[in-house]
């Protein structure tokens, strides 16, 4: 079906169109046709992958596959030698151990077509061959003829053809958080909101007044919810900063692995060593190259993060989120629930010419007694009060709990503030009453008091001064209400400037019971008391957070489906906005093309009356601009740009369902503030990253770097310390890197991820995007490192091979000083990357200004994998697996001095660094 203004149609004309009655609704044959052309009223999924196409997707990554190729030739030459597939089976494991993580996570994301289809699962009256049946939401046809009540559900998009007192609860999908009055009258205009097209009633939305029939326009896939799951479809989640940046390290690691490992093996057979023995060097150079720990580690370091996410509020349902959220560059919030507390209030009050802020009059009244009985002629706030919690309809629970429409609750809520008895219903019996309607904008009750009964009414300031002949001021009724007019005109229009929905007050007492006849007439002749102005406030603790995010580099914009006045009045509140000129409308975004948008985005901080379409293109916008956006809300209009997005967080209290189930990250306490939280954690928690692969990558360099070199100088080697068969003059074997990088660095880099945050976290900017992991001095620090490792142990070779003079156990002379070096190298590399890793702590201050023992994990993870390294000194089997003697006691005191040496050689640069 082409797309139809239907809220531009007269009811004729739409009856015409679709071929329906509306007085007897349509045929049982009918709905067969229909149900053919149009099918069910339903929500289509897309098709999701299977759990093993998910478990195929793990392997993808390019350092995955040269770790699984290089477990292949070490199987192939491990076979060949007679030595055992061991380097092997513990490659895999890895692999698979990483894979398995990654499938359980993204097992539990995509879920969200399912809450939408949730939405469905209703039941409908309707009309068809001319009586009211119900029937399951899903078989409405287009046509149909609905019939709605008080709290029913939307089951599809309707034109709405009748309509008494009729308001629906949009806020779901338009953000606006009160309900809306609807009509049944054609709109003339033809360039509408969602939000404003009043005559129409959209799927997933909720009656909170009145009643009313419509005719069913759109079903299924065609409604503004069908929209919305499409754009879920059609949404490609982007891959994070983090898995941008550890593909390509991954990419540059394996092609420089590839390359290296090919001239190592030319070097060798030019140096007339075997080809197999060549093979195994690399193998272990691709081993080394390769931190097989990174990933796995990083996954780790991100589920620890996550951990402690939860304790701070918020459920993150993508591990690498957390680390997207600490390089947000822009956070777009929706308005409603989350930068607001979704809950009308109170803030103004005018009486006795003047307007009282709510929270000045809330002081006056502390303290004092409850006020539980009405007095004729009260004084002005009093007779206000009781005007606001008698002319509503609002239901108090036995618990206090206030149900209703909301700005009739916030009515009610403000009495409670200021210290009124709820008790006062069951004195003051409400005998009659002239509902609330459209047209006359007004609602009047009438309650006894004793021997009397007096008029309430309440409803829209212009409305109500009309049947107003008086007005009541410091204990006095009045008649020259012309000259106070321009009081309260001058005070409503402050009100409304303020983005405040204004509501006036009246009363009058009559001596009897009113007759049927003058129920009619009983808004006329009343004595005005004054005005209240409400509004959905924004949050405390958004301001503040607002705040934070500015001295963070953060920029925060608002978008929501509210109207502009409302918007822009909240985002200068809570610091947003500055200039009404950076606020939008959804009318006038659509008049700006996407190129426009992208060039002019920066300008704008407020976007209101906006449908999810415009939300998405403005996360796009943001986005094309090379910024990672991300973005707030709990509204089922908020879940193509919470996916769209690069981290969507959800409300986890107001939300529905969709949203939850399209974001990244959902708040369990809805607070704006706690996605500040989230913010600074995801800043520590990348930082600790950084950390990790700075330690992982100084340590694979210094392998590569020893490995390299030592096969470069072999002949040299041999030569010098009288070594004979140059195939066995191996300075570490594949068993010691695997051992080193998966066991021995794994563990230290792990507890890397309990480091707490900087104190400047959050006075710094955001990372820029576009950088990768590499920043000019992370790559010069992890080189100079890697070097100073490598280094360090080809050193402690060297010392190894010169100070053997004597054969060990049945070993030739030759192969004692082979193993004893292998073994100064392999005790070497293991223990000065235990002592290194309290460098890469900081590259700024000295690691005695670190403190050291702020993060216990780390002493505890260093102290293990220490022990672990002498257990296979002290251990025979394990001494005979890793072809490693007993080290001679005069190689102690050089050994110890080179696994220090690591914090000497860094403590030096950092000195040389800061007085630079």
């Amino acid at each position: 079906m082409k797309k139809e203004n239907w809220f531009n149609k007269d009811v004729e004309e739409i009856e015409k169109e679709l071929q329906t009655n509306i007085e007897k609704g349509l045929t049982d044959e009918e709905v067969k046709q229909k149900r053919k052309k149009y099918g069910y009223n339903e929500l289509q999924a897309a098709k999701k992958k299977t759990l093993f196409q998910r478990f195929l997707d793990q392997f993808k990554d390019f350092s995955i596959i040269i770790l699984i190729i290089a477990a292949i030739v070490s199987g192939v030459v491990g076979i060949a030698e007679g030595e055992g597939i061991t380097d092997t089976v513990i490659i895999l494991l890895v692999v698979l151990v990483n894979a398995i993580i990654g499938v359980a996570q993204e097992s539990k994301a995509e879920k969200s077509l399912e809450a939408l289809q949730k939405l469905s699962d209703h039941a409908s009256k309707v009309i068809r061959n001319g009586n009211i049946i119900v029937i399951p939401a899903k078989e409405l046809v287009v046509g149909d003829i609905v019939v709605l009540d008080t709290g029913d559900y939307i089951p599809a998009d309707l034109r709405i053809i009748e309509a008494v007192n009729l308001k629906s609860q949009e806020s779901s999908l338009t953000g606006e958080s009160v309900p809306v009055e609807k009509i049944s009258e054609k709109i003339e205009e033809t360039e509408v909101g969602i939000g404003d097209r009043k005559n129409m009633l959209f799927s997933s939305s909720l009656v909170t007044y009145g009643r009313g029939k419509g005719i069913v326009v759109e079903t299924g896939m065609t409604t503004e919810v069908g929209k919305i799951a499409g754009m879920i479809n059609q949404t490609e989640k982007q891959e994070t900063p983090l898995q941008q940046k550890l593909n390509k390290l991954g990419k540059t690691l394996g092609i420089a692995a590839l390359v290296i490992c090919v001239i190592i093996f030319l070097i060798g057979l030019l140096q007339g060593k075997e080809p197999i023995h060549m093979f195994m060097t690399a193998v272990s150079l691709a081993v080394a190259a390769i931190p097989e720990g990174l990933v796995a580690v990083s996954t780790i370091v991100l589920a620890i993060g996550v951990q402690k996410m939860v304790k701070k509020n918020a459920i993150v349902k993508r591990l690498p989120a957390v680390e997207t959220l600490g390089s947000s560059t822009v956070i777009c919030s929706d308005k409603t629930g989350t930068l607001t507390q979704n809950k009308m209030t109170v803030e103004k009050l005018f009486y006795n010419a003047q307007t009282f802020d709510m929270k000045d009059v809330q002081k006056k009244v502390e303290g004092l007694e409850k006020v539980n009985r009405i007095e004729l002629k009260a004084e002005e706030l009093k007779e206000l009060v009781f005007a606001n919690m008698l002319c509503n309809d609002t239901k108090v629970g036995a618990d206090g709990e206030l149900t209703g429409d909301p700005t009739e609750t916030a009515l009610v809520d403000m009495a409670f503030k200021l210290n009124f008895d709820p008790s006062i219903y069951n004195r003051t019996p409400r005998v009659e009453e002239i509902p609330f309607d459209s047209e006359r904008k007004l609602m009047t009750t009438v309650n006894q008091v004793n021997d009397k009964y007096i008029v309430y009414t309440k409803g829209g300031i212009d409305e109500l001064l009309e049947r107003c002949t008086s007005y009541q001021i410091n204990g006095e009724i009045k008649t020259d209400l012309d000259k106070y007019l321009e009081i309260i005109e001058e005070n409503n229009k402050t009100m409304a400037k303020e983005a405040l929905r204004v509501l006036g007050c009246a009363y009058k007492i009559l001596d009897a019971k009113p007759s049927k006849e003058e129920v009619e007439n009983l808004e006329s002749g009343l004595t005005f008391i004054g005005m209240v102005g409400m509004i959905d406030p924004p949050r405390e603790e958004a301001r503040l957070a607002v705040q934070k995010c500015k001295t963070a580099g953060i920029k925060t914009v608002m978008i929501t489906g509210d109207h502009k006045i409302t918007a822009t009045a909240i985002a200068k509140k809570l610091g947003i906005l500055e200039n009404e000129d950076e606020a939008l409308t959804g009318l006038e975004l659509d008049k700006i093309s996407d190129e426009e948008l992208e060039k002019n985005i920066r300008k704008y901080s407020v976007y209101a009356r906006v449908s999810p379409e415009h939300k998405v293109r403005i996360v796009k916008a943001w986005q094309k601009n090379g910024e990672i956006v991300a973005m707030t809300g709990d509204g089922v209009n908020d879940s193509p740009a919470l996916k769209t997005s690069d981290i969507g967080c959800a409300m986890g209290m107001v939300g529905t369902d969709v949203a939850k189930e399209a974001a990244d990250v959902i708040l369990t306490d809805d607070n704006f503030a706690t996605i500040v939280s989230a913010v600074e954690e995801g800043r520590r928690i990348y930082d600790n990253i950084l950390k990790v692969i700075q330690f992982l990558l100084s340590s694979n360099i210094g392998e590569i770097f020893v490995l390299f070199f030592a096969t470069l100088f072999t002949p040299l080697f041999a030569k010098w310390f009288g070594i004979t068969d140059i195939n066995n003059l191996a300075i570490l074997l594949p068993i010691h890197i695997l051992w080193i990088n998966l066991v021995t660095d794994s563990l230290p880099a792990l507890a890397l991820a309990f480091d707490p945050a900087n104190e400047d976290i959050m006075k710094r900017k955001p990372l820029q995007p576009k950088k990768g992991v590499f920043t000019k001095n992370m790559t010069v620090t992890v080189i100079y490192q890697g070097i100073m490792i490598g280094a360090i142990t080809l050193l402690a070779f060297i010392i190894g091979l010169a100070t053997t003079h004597n054969p060990i156990g049945d070993l030739s002379l030759e192969a004692s000083k082979i193993e004893v070096g292998q073994t100064m190298a392999f005790i070497t590399l293991s223990l000065a990357e235990l002592v290194h890793v309290f460098n890469v702590r900081d590259n700024k201050k000295s690691v005695f200004k670190t403190k050291i023992f702020n993060n216990m994990k780390l002493i505890g993870a260093v102290a293990i994998s220490a022990m672990l390294v002498i257990g296979i000194l002290v251990v025979p089997g394990l001494r005979e697996i890793f072809s490693i003697p007993i080290l001679p006691k005069e190689n102690i005191l050089e050994l110890l001095m080179l696994i220090i040496s690591p914090i000497v050689i860094v403590e030096i640069v950092k000195l040389f660094r800061k007085r630079k």
